[in-house]
């Protein structure tokens, strides 16, 4: 029997919610719970946090000591990577894998996201529990809503004007158009300050323009306005195409639900719309463990280091139901993630 939308909803938020006795789901989360992988790794990530934190003092450091050097562009890239890393916690904050007290996983959150990146943790969150509910489901997960891209022939049919260019394009320009996604996060932050309650906001764009002061500070204290502009222009871009590097693999051209058709449980709907990506150390590490996109849809509050544990468990577990587990390298990811938005687009290039 499949979960009701609102207790899957609740699930980035904190412990995953038990399927009524009998599904495909119960035996597993009995199996993960036996093994302690739900529990908390609070030493993990307060040295993660911390390691984060020296990095990014140190590159402001490096940046303040450069001054006014084109030399100082060099250390935009480094920024960018460790930007991405500072929004994998944040993302990990938002999901309670770093702590079960919610407020003390708000504030983690609101300070890698608002204060650091400048990008809204109210925003994200409420996105991404959307997405964790109903994964790759045109209804209603946002990340495939019709926006800049489509992922359906359906959407494709409804575009008209410039948008339309974009469709038939848009597997050439998926990776372009993320160096433009370290602003869009920071613009759709402030937007969504108008959804949030009076506390909410108070908080969320005090910390917002805090973010938005002191990196402009930074920048024009440390170097003219041209090398200044410089510099954030490649730190936001990669930063944009990182985050893009990182999450384009794990749902596009996977499964979409027929909303008008037979009903997923949990574990079908996290599972087949879901892709893991093969790798070790570095893997895991570029990618914050979202390359274990199936375990972290399955167990949104499975602590990021648990993940590579649970995935031998949740593979044997689909091989014994017969259910599809999707799993495949890196570059291999983005050319079927590429490959299925450059499908949606052919009709439009044949007119």
């Amino acid at each position: 029997m499949p979960q009701t939308a609102a207790a899957v909803a609740e699930l980035p938020q904190g412990a995953p919610v038990a399927q009524p006795q009998g599904s495909e789901f119960t035996p597993l989360l009995r199996t993960v719970k036996d093994r302690g992988l739900l529990g908390r790794r609070h030493g993990w990530y307060a040295l993660t946090i911390a390691v984060n934190t020296l990095a990014l003092a140190g590159l402001v450091t490096g940046i303040v000591l450069i001054g006014n050097s084109w030399w100082a562009l060099l250390l935009a890239p480094l920024l960018a990577v460790f930007s991405a890393r500072t929004a994998f916690i944040g993302h990990d904050a938002g999901h309670s894998q770093i702590t079960g007290n919610r407020s003390a996983g708000r504030l983690i959150g609101l300070i890698h996201g608002n204060l650091l990146l400048g990008m809204s943790f109210a925003w994200w969150n409420e996105k991404h529990t959307r997405h964790h509910a109903n994964p790759n489901d045109i209804d209603k997960d946002p990340d495939v809503l019709a926006d800049v891209l489509v992922f359906t022939s359906g959407q494709a049919r409804d575009r008209v004007g410039f948008r339309r260019w974009l469709t038939r394009h848009q597997a050439w320009l998926f990776f372009p158009l993320t160096l433009l996604e370290g602003i869009a996060l920071k613009v759709h932050g402030f937007q969504d300050l108008r959804r949030q309650t009076p506390r909410e906001r108070a908080v969320e764009a005090l910390l917002l323009v805090t973010h938005v002061v002191a990196y402009v500070t930074l920048l024009l204290t440390s170097m003219s306005l041209g090398k200044a502009l410089a510099f954030a222009a490649v730190h936001q871009a990669l930063f944009g195409l990182h985050l893009g590097l990182a999450f384009a693999p794990n749902h596009k051209g996977m499964e979409m639900p027929d909303p008008s058709g037979e009903r997923w449980g949990h574990l079908r709907r996290q599972v087949l719309t879901s892709r893991n990506i093969r790798g070790a150390v570095l893997t895991d590490w570029f990618l914050g463990g979202l390359n274990y996109q199936i375990e972290h849809h399955l167990f949104p509050s499975m602590p990021r280091p648990h993940l590579r544990l649970a995935q031998p468990l949740v593979r044997a577990h689909c091989a014994e139901l017969g259910i599809p587990y999707a799993e495949t390298g890196l570059v291999d990811s983005y050319r079927q993630a590429l490959g299925h938005m450059h499908e949606v687009g052919e009709p439009l290039r044949t007119r």
